[in-house]
């Protein structure tokens, strides 16, 4: 067999920051300064101007990352979130944990990610904030999303968490709304060795009630104005992710470069290959093929060492803990039928044009015997 093709390269990655990684974490374990110390704190100084935004708020996780938001907005028991089915379910266990409701839209077949043509139709008295996705490396189509907001007084709350570096229209995601989640899960274009994540802000009382929330609900050692979590950014990731962050956008180009390479080498053999809007420059997180042969080709690419994923198998609306809410196999005919094709195919910075052109070949290989046969 050849040389395996990982879905992602964590030790490529790895290699040629160790030793200033290293040294960085001896210097924090000799400091001992680890509650919120100074490199989450620098950390949160680059990241906000890396995103051009004010504030930027260290947190554990992507998925404390949106819940945050959430309640530093206010939205609670009896709100109700607008948002989509075709994303992590970290997304959608935010709106719940936050004690809320989701309100399912669909997505673009082009982009996967919402349509805000249908986000209106949605809006009942009890909606309080539209939190649409960027999915896989690509911005949400987000001035329509943003003008029926200021329509009807909503907040908007960006999922950023596979997004890190895209652009709106020239804006970094995570300016884009009223606030935004990031996640540094160590897959992620930038991320931590663990867990990690960001809340951005261009508004002072919406950072002010983060770092309350992040810490216990506490802006003064014990005194507590809320009842908060536990959600503090880790001062070693927070070292791992400043050295990190001046390599985002070199990565981000590789990233791009990769899939243009993909695109070149798949374009003729009748797939659904990703499709960048006009208005964004996408980051590729992830790349993601359609086909009607998914679980075939899966496993023609997994038995030649390619590694392969499948982002998102099971619609967020059909799995198990949100059959309550009453939305049967139909009810979002695009997202059902993205989740029964899609294909991640190996995407990271370091990725070969030989390791690219191999996946091509064999997938070739593939649609060539499925033909024949």
């Amino acid at each position: 067999m050849n040389d395996q093709i990982p879905l992602v390269d964590l030790k490529a990655n790895y290699a040629p920051l160790k030793d200033e990684i290293q040294r960085a974490w001896d210097d924090v374990l000799s400091g001992m300064r680890l509650f919120l110390g100074p490199n989450v704190q620098a950390f949160e100084r680059e990241f906000a101007t890396y995103c051009g935004v004010e504030h930027a708020i260290g947190v554990s996780d992507g998925t404390n990352a949106v819940q945050l938001a959430l309640r530093a907005c206010g939205i609670g028991p009896g709100d109700e979130v607008i948002t989509v089915s075709h994303t992590f379910i970290a997304t959608i266990e935010a709106i719940l944990l936050a004690g809320a409701t989701p309100v399912f839209v669909d997505v673009d077949p082009q982009t996967f990610t919402m349509d805000a043509s249908q986000v209106e139709n949605r809006i009942t008295p009890k909606t309080r904030a539209i939190l649409p996705v960027h999915l896989y490396g690509q911005c949400a189509d987000m001035d329509p999303i943003l003008e029926i907001a200021r329509r009807h007084d909503l907040y908007v709350i960006e999922d950023a968490c596979q997004a890190h570096g895209a652009e709106y229209k020239g804006r970094k995601a995570g300016s884009l709304g009223d606030i935004a989640a990031f996640s540094f899960y160590f897959t992620k274009n930038l991320g931590a060795y663990g867990e990690g994540g960001m809340v951005t802000t261009k508004n002072t009382e919406l950072a002010r009630r983060i770092k309350m929330l992040r810490d216990h609900g506490s802006e003064k050692r014990y005194f507590h104005e809320y009842l908060g979590w536990n959600a503090r950014l880790d001062e070693l990731q927070a070292a791992v992710l400043r050295i990190k962050l001046p390599h985002l956008d070199q990565w981000n180009d590789q990233r791009r470069q990769n899939a243009a390479l993909y695109h070149k080498s798949l374009e003729q053999l009748g797939l659904v290959l990703p499709s960048e809007a006009p208005y964004n420059r996408h980051v590729y997180h992830l790349y993601v093929i359609r086909t009607p042969q998914r679980e075939a080709m899966r496993q023609y690419l997994n038995a030649q060492g390619i590694g392969t994923g499948i982002h998102y198998p099971v619609p967020n609306h059909l799995q198990k803990p949100l059959q309550e809410f009453g939305y049967g196999r139909g009810s979002l005919p695009v997202t059902e039928a993205i989740a029964d094709e899609i294909l991640s195919l190996p995407m990271y910075a370091e990725l070969s044009q030989s390791q690219i052109e191999r996946v091509a070949q064999v997938i070739q290989e593939f649609i060539r015997e499925s033909v024949s046969t």
